[in-house]
């Protein structure tokens, strides 16, 4: 499941690279159009800024920017910035391995093995979409009774 920074993270720069290349959009508008509580807003951004993905200016005229084109950054990326991994489970990490605690031995694991497919099909989804692409909202799930 995606933490609630990488989706808040997520929607920022959706709205960033909506207004690519012209504008600029301050902190206050972005939290307010995307719903997302300004003090963590203020994190992300800070953090996108240090990683090089978002440029911010002071002043009045002032704001934040992607500082790549919306083609270069992948949801891949993004997901792996703000949560470190696209894995599940931490032994399917390709980047950030561990072993897990309690577990068979990897090359015995078909939990493990399973966790390596998943890891391996949502990279390929994710890292095949960029913030560019266009994505239309999904229709809404009607629950009956």
């Amino acid at each position: 499941m995606l933490s609630q920074k990488s989706r808040y993270t997520i929607r920022a720069l959706q709205h960033l690279a909506a207004i690519y290349p012209e504008g600029r959009a301050q902190m206050g508008e972005i939290a307010k159009a995307q719903n997302i509580p300004p003090k963590f807003l203020t994190v992300i951004l800070s953090e996108l800024v240090r990683v090089g993905i978002v440029m911010s200016q002071r002043g009045r005229e002032g704001g934040y920017q992607l500082a790549l084109p919306p083609v270069d950054i992948r949801y891949g990326d993004i997901i792996r910035i703000t949560r470190g991994s696209l894995a599940l489970v931490p032994c399917a990490s390709r980047y950030a391995h561990e072993h897990c605690d309690h577990c068979l031995p990897e090359s015995e694991c078909r939990l493990r093995a399973l966790m390596l497919k998943v890891r391996d099909e949502t990279a390929a989804i994710l890292d095949g979409i960029t913030l560019a692409d266009p994505i239309a909202t999904a229709p809404e799930f009607i629950i009956e009774d």
